[in-house]
């Protein structure tokens, strides 16, 4: 990972990503700093398991990560340090800290899957992403949406590519956090380190 990359990960808002211009697998993401904030707030066990649920089904589909997973996992390895931090007297922490274990061994496994097939080389910055060559309308339309899903080429490959590598350099940039974790989410741990 270059340093630049590292530190675009680290200090990145979300108030900095567009994420009404970014593609999921059920269409444009305006709702996930909503749902980012649940997470990261932590207050109930409901409330938390249903914007998991609504982050966790766009970011991933099939095996498929899309164009908002990489800045989604970004925020998703703060909220897991928190979750840990809190997860002995919390108990939507403690869920949400084992959950987001699951989930990003889920994405590295995507990861790793791909990177097996043939594919292009990955964007040479995390930055890249947000190019404006590559976001979607500033204003929704949804026809005009529908239309772009039907190119052959709905991504170019090298941005496509770029949703897996950075998903996983997100996970890569937190390691030191996967590597302390509270012993009873060790097990876990292990597995999504072992994938980094």
């Amino acid at each position: 990972m270059t340093e630049k990359n590292r530190t675009y990960i680290t200090h990145l808002k979300v108030a900095d990503v567009p994420w009404h211009r970014l593609t999921t697998a059920y269409g444009r993401r305006t709702d996930f700093p909503a749902h980012l904030t649940v997470l990261e707030q932590m207050r109930d066990l409901a409330s938390v398991k249903k914007s998991l649920y609504e982050l966790t089904t766009n970011m991933e589909h099939q095996s498929t990560l899309w164009h908002a997973t990489p800045f989604g996992m970004v925020f998703l390895n703060r909220i897991l340090e928190k979750a840990l931090a809190e997860s002995g007297q919390n108990p939507a922490a403690h869920f949400l800290a084992g959950e987001l274990l699951d989930f990003f061994a889920c994405i590295l496994q995507c990861f790793h899957d791909g990177d097996k097939m043939e594919h292009a080389e990955a964007l040479p910055l995390f930055s890249d992403l947000l190019k404006e060559e590559y976001l979607w309308s500033e204003e929704y339309d949804e026809e005009e949406d529908e239309m772009r899903y039907e190119e052959d080429e709905v991504f170019p490959d090298d941005l496509f590519y770029s949703f897996y590598y950075y998903s996983w350099q997100a996970v890569k940039a937190y390691q030191d956090v996967l590597e302390q974790v509270p012993a009873e989410f060790a097990k876990p741990a292990a597995e999504v380190l072992e994938l980094l």
